[in-house]
C-alpha cells in the first residue's frame, strides 16, 4: 500500500517544468538547480500524491496519463500563484531579512538611511540563532552563518566569520593569564546546546575541552556573552559578538575557528526590484565590517 501525505505544492512548478522540457536536465536549466533537485522533488510529489507522474527513460521522461491529466490543473494553479503573488506584491513592497544572532546592530544604525533612500519599501529585520525556512515564508531574504545545503536557494557568499576565546575580568580574577586555548582542562567553560554542536565555538570545546567543566549550555550566542560577562566561565564565541563589548577580554589573537556568512533568498524572488535594493544594503553593510566580522582586527 501506497503510504501519501500532503504535497508540498512547490514540487509542482518541477513537475511542470519538466513536463514541458521533456527531459530532468532540461527543467533544470529553465529553473537554475541541479537535475537531482529536479529528480527528488518530482519523486517527493510523487510521494506525498502517491501515484506515478512521470515514467523516467534514458533519452528524457514521458508524462504518465495521469500526470497528463493533472497538467492543465497544475498550469491553472502555477497561474493563480503568479497572479496572486504579483497582486500581494504591487500594494506592499514588504521585505523581511533574518539575521543571525549579534548582526542586527549593524543594520540598525543604517536602516534610518536606507528608508530614506527607499522610502517605498518597508524592509523588517528579524535576529535569532534558529535559522528561518525561506521556502516556507518564514523571511524573503537570510544572513546565515554556514554551509548552505539547499540546492533550491541562492547564497551569496559575503565574508568569513571568525571565532575566538574569551573570558570576562570576573573570570580573570579566579584564573588569571596566561591561558592555553588548546588545554582547557580545569577551567569552567560555557557550553552549547545540541541544535549548536556544528559551529566552531563547539566543536573547538569538543577538541580541547577535556578536563574542562562545563557550567551551562546556551542555544543563543546572546546568553553566551551575557553568561561570559557575568563570570561563569570561558566562552569560544564570534570575535564581532565579543569584541563589540569591552568588558570582555581576548585571550588568544589566533582565529580558533571560522566559518562563511552568506545571503540567501529563493530564485524566483531574486529579480524583484525592492530585494535587489535590499540585497545591495546588506551586501555594503557585511563588506564594510568584513575585518570585524572575521576577528582579524588585533
Amino acid at each position: 500500500m501506497i503510504k501519501t501525505g500532503e504535497p508540498d505544492w512547490n514540487d509542482l512548478r518541477y513537475f511542470l517544468a519538466a513536463a514541458r522540457a521533456g527531459t530532468l536536465s532540461g527543467a533544470a536549466r529553465v529553473l537554475g538547480v541541479r537535475h537531482t533537485t529536479i529528480s527528488r522533488r518530482l519523486a517527493a510529489l510523487e510521494a506525498a500524491l502517491g501515484v506515478s507522474l512521470v515514467v523516467r527513460m534514458r533519452q528524457g521522461i514521458e508524462i504518465t496519463p495521469l500526470g497528463q491529466t493533472l497538467l492543465p490543473l497544475g498550469d491553472d494553479l502555477e497561474r493563480t500563484m503568479q497572479a496572486l503573488t504579483a497582486l500581494v506584491r504591487s500594494g506592499k513592497n514588504s521585505v523581511r531579512l533574518a539575521l543571525p544572532s549579534g548582526f542586527s546592530p549593524l543594520f540598525a544604525e543604517r536602516m534610518a538611511g536606507f528608508h530614506k533612500a527607499h522610502p517605498d519599501i518597508n524592509l523588517e529585520l528579524t535576529s535569532g540563532s534558529r535559522p528561518v525556512d525561506l521556502q516556507h515564508g518564514e523571511a524573503d531574504l537570510a544572513v546565515r552563518i554556514g554551509t548552505i545545503a539547499d540546492d533550491d536557494l541562492i547564497a551569496q557568499k559575503l565574508c568569513v566569520a571568525g571565532w575566538s576565546i574569551y573570558a570576562s575580568q570576573r573570570y580573570l580574577d579566579r584564573h588569571p593569564m596566561p591561558i592555553d586555548p588548546r588545554q582547557l582542562a580545569g577551567h569552567e567553560i560555557i557550553g552549547f546546546h545540541a541544535s549548536l554542536a556544528g559551529v566552531p565555538g563547539a566543536k573547538w570545546v569538543e577538541a580541547h575541552g577535556a578536563g574542562a567543566t562545563i557550567v551551562l549550555r546556551v542555544a543563543e550566542m546572546t546568553e553566551m556573552l551575557a553568561a561570559a560577562l557575568s563570570g561563569a566561565g570561558l566562552a569560544v564565541m564570534p570575535c564581532m559578538l565579543a569584541e563589540a563589548e569591552p568588558r570582555m577580554v581576548r585571550l588568544a589573537p589566533d582565529i580558533l575557528g571560522s566559518h562563511p556568512v552568506s545571503l540567501v533568498y529563493r530564485r524566483e524572488i531574486g529579480a524583484e526590484a525592492p530585494v535587489r535594493a535590499v540585497i545591495r544594503f546588506v551586501s555594503t553593510i557585511i563588506k564594510d565590517h568584513a575585518e570585524v566580522i572575521s576577528g582579524e582586527t588585533q
